[in-house]
């Protein structure tokens, strides 16, 4: 819900629990009033009639007040555009105008990937959001000498998102150096606390809360995708906990590089600046006529602590950015752990009927099946299944498959090419690289420049042709390399490369979507390292993580739920030991109960268990089904974190609750303590599916229920039904 004030210069969207609100000064000063329990338009009216503080020598008295800062004029701070037009460079603007429109209305509004497509109107094609929903979207455009800028808000629950526009409306190129998506303005408090999400490779999504200090804290990725060290998520507050307090949370929905700055000024106040790019030197260059929108720079405020802004966050994407979201992901096997490179048809369908009879509904062959693909050396690039490991192509496979009652899936990196392939040899000018200098390998392999127009519609025509040759469900689309020579030999403004790449990305997903709409997609880039609100538009789920050892996962899964939710949060059981990292000896009911916390997969080579493991294994099966909607459709409640000993989440759906407890390890043959639950009724009784006993919710939330766990790395499933 937007309203506006009677002389058109205060803003006010307002969610169900939550306002943000706006004010355009007579000297056309835009600046932020308020964002934080609801208001009324009166309220924002007195807030905008109240003068601003004073401020000292050699300070600004914008600094820190304004709602998108320019660069130019009396500002200070870092600013969120910066625009060069032949020699001058900075903003002057003046307002323009504001209108409103509803979702859905066909204009573009909730598209926004970064990539505008240069006809003017900036509108985009994704990036944080899938459209539709209610509510509607406040627009108010500046003009500085014919470059438009055009900020948009729309309010989805109690999230927030942002977006900018600029356009070229005059007669020579604007060099767009930098357009963040948002600023956003925290209110006056002491004692600001940042979190983040960083780690690497295999150590993804690792919660950090530290004191805000003085100065700017910069995360981001200058390395061409959203990258392992960190998420592009920041939340603040000053004296939250998992449950109670004011948390603020920015999440931003691109998946090149790109940057967030949370700076505290000199006077204490916050702000918090975001976008793609990960420096000032350059975007695009836009020529009279052409547009970029960037990417959508979504927030949230809530007094329900993390809990409450994580369980907002899920709403929020469940709703609005995962494609199919009330389609219950299936339980997957995937052939990497268990074959890596040594594929063959029949060995593939012999893992394949083991999967069947322990439950498994999509079968998914990973890296080996194309092309000279017999180790990381050779292949990408060459989409055409190996002659002589599937000599009828991947059809037979698939249908045997499918006769066993599953889906079929396959493996995929169209992004790269090596040096030992058909299509390097072909064209090697159509990779990323600096002229007179040497092409940088990584994995032995080169980054494919998407943003030229002949490779996007080669890797279509491959991938189009690919997905018709077979009856295929599935695609686990990977990157395992980072930007290293980003460079375009013959290309006046090679910058543009960054932001090109992404967009031709998100155009490849989309139009093979459309083709084929029976295929489901992952985001996968050596685990976590393709994980934002903008992929996650065009994507079904998400590769957490490489590290499949369930106690690591129990801390990545952790951190990923702050921002995103289960049902896209793919989580494997492998083999014990765990032969990809360290080591570790665990139980089959340990690696399960890990792996249930998300979309079930299964990675071991099921060849090699026994009996009685492929028999406990399909129990395991049978009852995630069970509590499948619960865990990818429910309410996520982190009742214990993983930081030693036991930790638990819960999920509620409906009259369903779901107890998933690990036990880290028992010190001194001391009790267990009990699982002190939430988001049950207290005045209700629920019955526990395992036992049969009845649960008082008054109970379950004062004093909590008995997990029986006990030793070292065990776990437990509990269910309660509301009765």
């Amino acid at each position: 819900m937007v309203d506006i004030s009677e002389d058109g210069r205060t803003w006010l969207l307002s969610g169900p629990s939550s306002s943000y609100a706006l004010h355009l000064t007579g000297a056309d000063e835009l600046l932020h009033l308020h964002w934080g329990p609801r208001i009324a338009l009166a309220d924002a009216e007195a807030l905008a009639a109240s003068p601003l503080p004073g401020y000292w020598p050699f300070e600004s008295p914008l600094d820190g007040r304004e709602e998108y800062p320019v660069e130019g004029g009396p500002r200070f701070v870092r600013p969120a555009l910066s625009v060069r037009t032949g020699e001058r460079r900075g903003t002057e603007w003046r307002f323009v105008s504001y209108d409103t429109a509803a979702d859905g209305d066909g204009d573009g509004d909730g598209d926004g990937d970064g990539g505008g497509d240069g006809d003017g109107d900036g509108d985009g094609d994704g990036g944080g959001g899938r459209g539709g929903g209610a509510g509607a979207e406040l627009r108010l455009r500046f003009d500085d000498d014919g470059v438009g800028i055009t900020l948009h808000y729309r309010m989805r629950g109690d999230v927030v998102e942002r977006r900018v526009t600029v356009e070229n409306g005059g007669p020579a190129r604007v060099e767009l150096l930098r357009a963040d998506a948002a600023t956003w303005t925290l209110p006056d408090r002491e004692g600001w606390r940042l979190s983040q999400l960083h780690g690497r490779w295999a150590a993804e999504s690792r919660l950090t809360t530290a004191p805000l200090t003085y100065g700017e804290k910069v995360i981001g990725s200058r390395r061409g995708h959203t990258g392992h060290q960190h998420l592009p998520w920041v939340a603040l507050d000053t004296d939250a906990t998992e449950e109670r307090g004011d948390v603020y949370g920015c999440a931003l929905g691109w998946s090149g590089s790109w940057r967030i700055a949370v700076a505290q000024l000199p006077d204490g106040r916050v702000q918090i600046t975001g976008g793609a790019g990960h420096d000032d030197s350059g975007l695009l260059l836009l020529e009279p006529g052409e547009s970029y929108t960037t990417p959508v720079f979504a927030g949230l405020w809530t007094d329900g602590g993390f809990g409450g802004a994580s369980r907002t966050w899920h709403a929020y994407q469940r709703t609005h950015v995962i494609p199919d979201a009330e389609r219950d992901r299936p339980v997957l096997f995937n052939s990497w752990e268990a074959t890596n490179f040594d594929i063959s048809e029949e060995q593939q369908a012999a893992l394949a009927r083991r999967a069947a009879d322990i439950g498994v509904e999509l079968f998914v062959v990973d890296d080996g099946w194309f092309g000279a693909r017999t180790s990381d050396r050779a292949g990408l690039g060459d989409w055409t299944p190996n002659p002589d490991r599937f000599p009828h192509g991947l059809k037979p496979l698939a249908d045997r498959v499918h006769g066993l009652g599953m889906r079929f899936g396959i493996w995929v990196e169209p992004e790269m090419v090596n040096p030992d392939s058909a299509l390097y040899r072909a064209h090697p000018d159509w990779v990323q690289y600096q002229p007179g200098r040497k092409r940088t390998q990584l994995r032995h392999q080169l980054v494919l420049n998407l943003a030229r127009e002949d490779v996007q519609e080669h890797l279509l025509g491959r991938l189009d042709t690919l997905l018709s040759s077979a009856p295929i469900d599935y695609v686990k689309w990977d990157f395992n390399r980072c930007f290293t020579d980003a460079g375009w030999p013959g290309e006046p403004y090679p910058q543009r490369l960054w932001v090109d790449h992404v967009r031709a990305l998100y155009d490849l997903l989309d139009r093979l979507r459309a083709a084929h709409p029976h295929v489901a997609f992952e985001s996968c880039s050596g685990g976590g390292g393709r994980i934002d609100l903008g992929v996650m538009s065009r994507t079904d789920e998400v590769w957490t993580s490489d590290n499949t050892d369930p106690l690591d996962r129990l801390a990545i899964q952790h951190g990923f739920t702050q921002i995103h939710p289960a049902r896209v949060m793919a989580a494997w059981v492998t083999d014990s030991p765990n032969t990809q990292l360290n080591g570790r000896v665990s139980s089959l009911r340990f690696r399960f109960v890990s792996a249930m916390a998300g979309v079930l997969g299964i990675g071991g080579d099921l060849t090699r268990w026994t009996g009685e493991e492929l028999a406990e294994a399909r129990r395991w099966v049978e009852l995630y089904k069970e509590i499948r909607p619960v865990v990818q459709r429910g309410d996520l409640y982190r009742l214990r974190p993983p930081a030693g000993g036991l930790s638990a989440v819960q999920y509620v759906l409906d009259e369903e609750t779901v107890v998933l407890a690990w036990l880290q390890a028992q010190s001194y043959g001391e009790p267990v303590p009990a699982v002190r639950l939430r988001g049950v009724d207290p005045t209700a009784s629920y019955e526990c599916r395992e036992t049969g006993e009845t649960h008082r919710g008054a109970v379950l939330l004062h004093h909590g229920v008995r997990t029986g766990l006990r030793g070292d790395l065990d776990a437990t499933v509990i269910r309660l039904r509301r009765m």
